[in-house]
């Protein structure tokens, strides 16, 4: 458990599940959560290649994980 807590707070990477999540808890449907989430996701990721020439698969799944988290609330409401 304490691996998990320390990769969540490397780098910031909880605020991009937080960020997924939030995205398509405000999509209001399980398909458009993961759509939303996916494109957020690739959104973060085109801003961080422009300014620091680095893509992270990590912060991008971690971003669409949250969306799926989502989906997955709206699939059980």
């Amino acid at each position: 458990m304490k691996k998990i807590i320390e990769f969540l707070k490397k780098s910031n990477h909880y605020k991009r599940l937080i960020g997924g999540f939030m995205v398509g808890l405000l999509a209001c449907s399980p398909w458009t959560a993961l759509y939303s989430a996916v494109v957020a996701a690739t959104c973060l990721e085109l801003k961080d290649k422009m300014y620091s020439n680095i893509y992270g698969w990590t912060d991008w799944s971690l971003s669409v994980g949250g969306g799926a988290v989502a989906a997955l609330i709206w699939l059980i409401l």
